[in-house]
């Protein structure tokens, strides 16, 4: 799955420091514990609170941490990427990614539309 490089170095940072648990497990508590969801929707209302203006911080906005996910696959699929590919990069089927993002799918009549027009051409 692609990453930003800067993810990636902060990424790095933090399992250089903290290393992987064995469970494969990247972020533990600080005796070693399973962050609890609690705490977890705690860090991600702090996090939207900095990160987002009022208006969008009253508003749906990436209300959940699904939400990131969710706006993802919706991206991958809205720049072109072969839903094969999406559901892969996703963990889902195709039939599943396919029911539950097709009504995301933004734009895509008219370059379809084209796309039949240039194979009917050829």
């Amino acid at each position: 799955m692609p990453v930003p490089p800067e993810l990636v170095a902060i990424l790095r940072e933090h399992i250089e420091e903290f290393a992987i648990h064995e469970d494969g497990q990247l972020f533990r508590t600080s005796r070693g514990g399973v962050i609890s969801i609690g705490t977890y929707c705690e860090v991600w209302r702090a996090a939207r609170n900095l990160a987002l203006t009022p208006e969008q911080v009253a508003s749906p906005l990436a209300a959940r941490p699904y939400d990131l996910r969710h706006a993802a696959v919706s991206l991958w699929l809205n720049a072109g990427v072969a839903a094969p590919d999406v559901a892969e990069r996703a963990g889902h089927g195709v039939d599943v990614l396919l029911k539950v993002y097709a009504k995301c799918i933004d734009g895509g009549a008219e370059i379809a539309n084209r796309r039949i027009e240039d194979a009917l051409a050829a």
